[in-house]
């Protein structure tokens, strides 16, 4: 009887303690930087890990200048799914959540910002930065501030200004968006953000569930190297530079035939810059432009004057300024994609730097004595054989050869120079010993 009342106490204790200990940790995954299609994947596998740890939440840090559309609306109804309660934290300070940001932080949960950050801005603009104009405008922006504001009343936040993010572009610091409703927590570090959070009841796909978050362990979940990789590689500026450099080593592959690490590094770097350009905004043609500008400053390797390297300069730089800049109605997540036009000008003089060095070294080929045939010989010494008067037989190389002297009469024994060659005769010259 004794035996069995001690199992039962044993039980219940152990009962309790995992009770206690169950949600007792928070997994935390960092979004820093453009929303992609990566960032998503991320997210949603950082939810399903978070689900799966039945942690107390999962705890996104977000700095973002925004992303894509259809990236921001996959996080957002992750979230709206997630069985575990979901906490968006701008931070660290300084940290922003603009464009796709804005719709990512009111979607979460508990909506939290570090001190020294803002929210906002999430107008959609035209592709010069100005306000998009007549009936396709009116109807992205009513869109945009539907989703955004549907998105605030799910979450009992402020829908006006969330619409007036998208209408009006308004942005706010994090002293602001708490006394307007916007978000619910400004915490300086995430120990204090866990504190403030702890005993707040929020509403999961799962249902109701209180948050035991003070002292909670932090599990941190970070991306795959995979991940890492692809999401460096989604960047206007890495995509430009893949792109070009890939170009610049497949020509050095063609003037170098035979080398294959140019070429085979021109390809790998090509197909790089693909894959980032199929996950940005990209104006294909911006693209086209480039490639033209390079196509006219390669042939004006042959050509005789100027007039193609300046129009492939000029095509080049267009392609690059508008390389990122999509003449088609942009999304409110978006943030002004474009390449560093410091980038742009290195780039360029460095691709005109490029085929200068190329055109020198082919001129220079040209004038160059040939190395193979009869030709060879010019301006290899010899001796006369018999008298040249003006004509007779030299010795060069160790070969005789048929010669005509420039200055005749050549002395058996004389030596000369190879000057020229007219067929199968030398021509030469009296060589001072």
């Amino acid at each position: 009887m004794r035996t069995g009342v001690g199992i039962a106490v044993i039980g219940v204790v152990l009962l309790i303690s995992v009770l206690i200990g169950y949600g007792n940790q928070v997994d935390l995954f960092i979004v820093h930087g453009i929303i992609d299609p990566i960032t998503a994947r991320f997210v949603d596998r950082g939810i399903t890990i978070a689900e799966a740890d039945h942690a107390a939440c999962a705890v996104i840090e977000l700095d973002t200048p925004g992303g894509l559309d259809t990236a921001m609306r996959a996080i957002v109804q992750r979230f709206m799914a997630a069985r575990v309660p979901v906490v968006v934290y701008v931070a660290p300070a300084g940290a922003r959540a603009a464009s796709a940001g804005v719709f990512i932080t009111l979607a979460a949960n508990i909506a939290a910002m570090a001190p020294a950050t803002d929210i906002g801005a999430a107008h959609p603009v035209s592709i010069t930065g100005g306000t998009i104009s007549g009936t396709m405008g009116e109807k992205v922006v009513n869109e945009a501030a539907s989703y955004i504001r549907a998105i605030a009343q799910k979450r009992g936040r402020n829908a006006d200004w969330a619409e007036q993010a998208v209408r009006k572009s308004v942005s706010l610091t994090a002293q602001e968006a708490l006394s307007q409703g916007v978000i619910d927590v400004i915490a300086p570090t995430l120990t204090a953000l866990l504190q403030k959070i702890d005993g707040r009841t929020v509403t999961t796909a799962a249902g109701a569930v209180t948050l035991h978050t003070a002292g909670a362990t932090v599990h941190r979940i970070g991306m795959s190297f995979p991940e890492q990789a692809i999401h460096v590689l989604i960047n206007p500026n890495i995509a430009y530079l893949l792109f070009t450099i890939g170009m610049w080593a497949i020509i050095a592959e063609f003037f170098h035939p035979g080398m294959y690490i140019p070429g085979l590094t021109g390809v790998i770097l090509l197909i790089l810059g693909f894959i980032s350009f199929g996950s940005l905004p990209v104006n294909w043609g911006g693209v086209g432009l480039i490639i033209l500008g390079v196509i006219l400053l390669v042939l004006d390797i042959k050509v005789t004057g100027f007039v193609l390297s300046i129009f492939g300069t000029i095509s080049f730089v267009l392609g690059s300024l508008l390389l990122f800049r999509p003449f088609r109605m942009p999304s409110p997540a978006l943030p002004q994609f474009g390449v560093n036009l410091w980038e742009i000008a290195a780039v360029t003089a460095g691709f005109i730097s490029f085929l200068m060095f190329v055109i020198t070294k082919v001129v220079a080929s040209q004038h160059r004595r040939a190395l193979t045939g009869i030709a060879r010989l010019i301006g290899m010494p010899g001796v006369a054989v018999t008298t040249l008067d003006p004509t007779g037989v030299v010795r060069v190389n160790e070969e005789e050869w048929s010669a005509r002297a420039l200055d005749p009469p050549v002395a058996p024994g004389e030596p000369v120079t190879v000057t020229g060659v007219d067929r199968l005769t030398l021509t030469v010259q009296k060589r001072n010993r």
